[in-house]
């Protein structure tokens, strides 16, 4: 095939039949590379929410179910609420909720003024930092075994 003249675009909003190109362009190449992997339709986004008596959330994790992991977003919690123990549970409930969804591993990216030794002191092995991101502090990759002491 000649190489045509293209044009580049950057765009912040793209009309949605071109990110559906794209989309489904990444979905049929993984899937010819590896045919029995997960289908993306089968991703499960899930809250564990931490609520007071009153109905108030002082925490909670944003986090999905993907190609056997567990992909935590994001980990919250009030200022009242941290060095309770509630991040734990929090973590836990989550953790178990991937388990009962198939999921063997669980990733995390923290910054070095977040969750890094929380992680760690739950099970969390350091994969990779990346230093100066954002500019003077670091981001720092972790997973974990699901699987370690299951059945």
């Amino acid at each position: 095939m000649a190489v045509e003249t293209m044009e580049i675009i950057v765009s912040t909003d793209p009309p949605e039949a071109h990110s559906n190109i794209l989309s489904q362009g990444i979905i049929d190449y993984n899937e010819s590379a590896v045919p029995d992997l997960e289908s993306v339709d089968d991703e499960v986004r899930f809250f564990v929410l931490a609520r007071t008596g009153t109905g108030s959330v002082v925490g909670g994790i944003r986090a999905s179910c993907y190609w056997n992991t567990l992909h935590i977003e994001l980990l919250w919690l009030s200022e009242e609420c941290r060095g309770t123990g509630i991040g734990k549970q929090l973590l836990d409930s989550a953790e178990n909720y991937a388990a009962e969804h198939h999921c063997e591993k669980a990733l995390v990216e923290t910054t070095s003024w977040q969750a890094k030794p929380f992680y760690e002191k739950n099970g969390y092995q350091l994969l990779a930092t990346l230093p100066d991101r954002p500019k003077g502090h670091a981001s720092h990759y972790l997973a974990k075994n699901l699987t370690i002491g299951m059945p």
